[in-house]
């Protein structure tokens, strides 16, 4: 079997399932997105009255989201160096892969995990990048 795992530093989910389950030694992230824990807050975003996005900033989002799956690791009994899986999920590719490229390349300098990324056309929430990690423990 496997154990849930969540964060006290990240930000809550948005639905029924933990931050993370550990199997063996694998801990397997579920969607981690730039959201801010105890708000509804997104870094970057700009929001109508309907909660439609009028702008949005890829790299405060980037460096947001990265953030939050380095704390759900840490707090999980793993570490941003012990990433081997990263499914990179945004949904303007064309606008925002430089961008995102760029910056997931300060963070993975050293420890280089395999990794993909896909354009799809929303987000549960309105925010421009995912992150799905597995990572080792």
């Amino acid at each position: 079997m496997s154990d849930k795992l969540n964060s006290n530093r990240a930000p809550e989910p948005v639905g029924l399932y933990p931050h993370a389950r550990k199997v063996g030694n694998l801990l397997f992230l579920s969607g981690v997105g730039p959201r801010e824990r105890g708000t509804k807050n997104i870094p970057g975003v700009e929001l109508d009255g309907e909660g439609n996005i009028l702008s949005y900033d890829i790299e405060a989002q980037c460096h947001s989201v990265f953030k939050n799956v380095k704390l759900i690791l840490e707090d999980s009994g793993s570490s941003w160096d012990q990433l081997v899986d990263v499914t990179v999920f945004l949904t303007n590719m064309k606008a925002d892969f430089k961008t995102y490229n760029r910056i997931y390349a300060e963070y993975f300098k050293d420890n280089q995990p395999c990794r993909t990324t896909v354009e799809i056309n929303s987000l549960p929430t309105p925010i421009a990048i995912e992150l799905k990690c597995i990572a080792a423990i």
